[in-house]
């Protein structure tokens, strides 16, 4: 049929139902052109349904009216921009969708973390948001269309998170657990069911009586003193026995005596045990230096150390005095004395490591001697005890210069020195003199004051000796605690 324009018609001539109406497809996308077209469609003139039906499929016009008008007209729509977007992927890869699938090459559609541009129309509706990749194109004819990959989740680096992972040991792990030395008494009892403790001191005392009870003024500051050295000595010492031998180079300067008041003094204010040791292999005097005796010797626990089981099979041997402390004899005869070496000393420190907290050791002079050398193994805390005179304390610093340069110099400077006084009246040399000497070189320094009790060479009743000499042994007593619990010695 030719072509003509609507000027050559006559007027006459019969025209389709369409003859007088256009069809406005300005909102047609056509690859980003646009075009107004005049269409006519010749259909039977009694056939509504059909005339309906082609303008909804064709987009030309829409019936509102009709029930189905909406979702022909939606799904229009979604082809027009599926014709986009396969147009954009054709553009975006200079390929052809059909070559492609021929290719058997599916490029995946592009994930939008936005909306995609909006194609122009002339009447733009509102673009899609798009949450993820659109969906495939419905078409007439199925066409393979490569399919939207979900977005891949990208995996957290090492370098995204700064995570510390430590290895922890079971004490670090442990650290609210406490030990037994906590449990006392100001913290356990209740103190209203408490019963109320004199005061001491006369007027405190005195004052305390008077009121009925009623006024406490508290103990005397010489009372204090006295508990608060109580409690210094009485410290608690972690970990296993200790061992603390008292050394001199120089017989006849009372090392027997320290040796016996200082256990004396640790075991009259602790709570556990405390035993010093006759090492002297040229037969010592520490048992003769107690009240009580027991007839046996170091000698005999060497010998019975495979049986003992308990500490009562020790306490046949050991001798006890009144202040609790536990002594254990060298052997009397010097012949049998000889024998006694350093294989001796380990077996019955080993025995007597096992019931202990406290191990004194009354060593010899011999300081190369092999008891000396057992003795300084297991040292925990050194006693040095010099006496008031030039040789007597020029040995004593020679022997810390010696113990020094032998591997024992944090034990030197951590130990304390003695100076006792041996002889009445007032010593020849300057004593203060001595003192500060031996201050630069160890922890403390102790002067033990002479005492006719204990000059007289008998049994030493602790509660019997002077009181400034039963104060000396008091913070004799106390030094070597604090010597015990220092990190080096722990």
């Amino acid at each position: 049929m030719a072509d003509r324009s609507d000027s050559e018609r006559p007027d006459s001539e019969e025209h389709g139902i369409l003859d007088e109406e256009r069809v406005d497809t300005s909102g047609i996308f056509l690859g980003g052109s646009t075009a107004q077209v005049d269409v006519a469609f010749p259909v039977p003139a009694d056939d509504d349904d059909t005339i309906d039906e082609d303008f909804d499929e064709s987009g030309h016009d829409r019936d509102v009216t009709h029930p189905d008008a909406a979702e022909r007209a939606d799904t229009a729509e979604a082809e027009i921009i599926d014709d986009a977007v396969v147009a954009a992927w054709q553009v975006r890869h200079d390929t052809d969708i059909e070559d492609a699938v021929e290719a058997d090459d599916p490029a995946p559609a592009p994930a939008y973390t936005e909306a995609p541009p909006a194609p122009a129309y002339a009447e733009a509706p509102p673009a899609p948001a798009y949450a993820e990749a659109p969906p495939a194109p419905a078409y007439a004819e199925r066409v393979a269309v490569p399919v939207a990959q979900p977005v891949r989740a990208v995996e957290p680096t090492a370098a995204a998170f700064d995570v510390t992972l430590a290895s922890k040991r079971l004490d670090e792990l442990e650290v609210s657990r406490e030990g037994a030395d906590v449990l006392t008494a100001d913290r356990l009892l209740d103190p209203h069911h408490v019963a109320k403790v004199e005061p001491e001191g006369f007027w405190q005392s005195t004052v305390y009586r008077a009121s009925g009870t009623l006024i406490n003024l508290g103990d005397s500051k010489k009372a204090r003193a006295r508990k608060e050295l109580s409690r210094r000595i009485a410290a608690p010492l972690p970990g296993g026995a200790r061992f603390v031998p008292v050394l001199s180079r120089k017989g006849g300067v009372g090392k027997t005596t320290v040796t016996t008041l200082l256990g004396m003094a640790l075991a009259d204010a602790r709570d556990d045990r405390v035993v010093a040791v006759d090492a002297n292999p040229d037969r010592g005097t520490l048992a003769e230096r107690i009240a009580r005796t027991s007839g046996k010797t170091i000698r005999d626990l060497v010998r019975i150390k495979d049986e003992v089981v308990g500490y009562n099979d020790l306490s046949t041997i050991v001798a006890r005095d009144e202040t609790r402390l536990d002594v254990l004899a060298s052997d009397a005869d010097p012949r049998v004395s000889e024998a006694f070496g350093d294989d001796d000393y380990r077996a019955a420190a080993a025995v007597a490591a096992h019931y202990y907290s406290v191990v004194l050791t009354d060593t010899g002079t011999g300081i190369v001697h092999s008891v000396m050398s057992a003795t300084l193994e297991r040292a925990d805390a050194l006693v040095v005890v010099a006496g008031l005179s030039i040789d007597e304390a020029r040995l004593a610093s020679e022997t810390l210069t010696w113990l020094e340069t032998n591997g024992y110099g944090d034990r030197v400077r951590e130990a304390v020195v003695v100076l006792n006084t041996t002889r009445p009246g007032s010593p020849l040399v300057r004593a203060d003199q001595v003192e500060a000497h031996f201050r630069t070189r160890v922890r403390a320094v102790i002067r033990m004051p002479y005492d006719s009790h204990i000059a007289s060479g008998s049994a030493i009743g602790f509660h019997d000796v002077h009181p400034a000499t039963r104060e000396a042994a008091r913070q004799l007593a106390a030094a070597v605690v604090e010597s015990l619990r220092t990190p080096a010695a722990v």
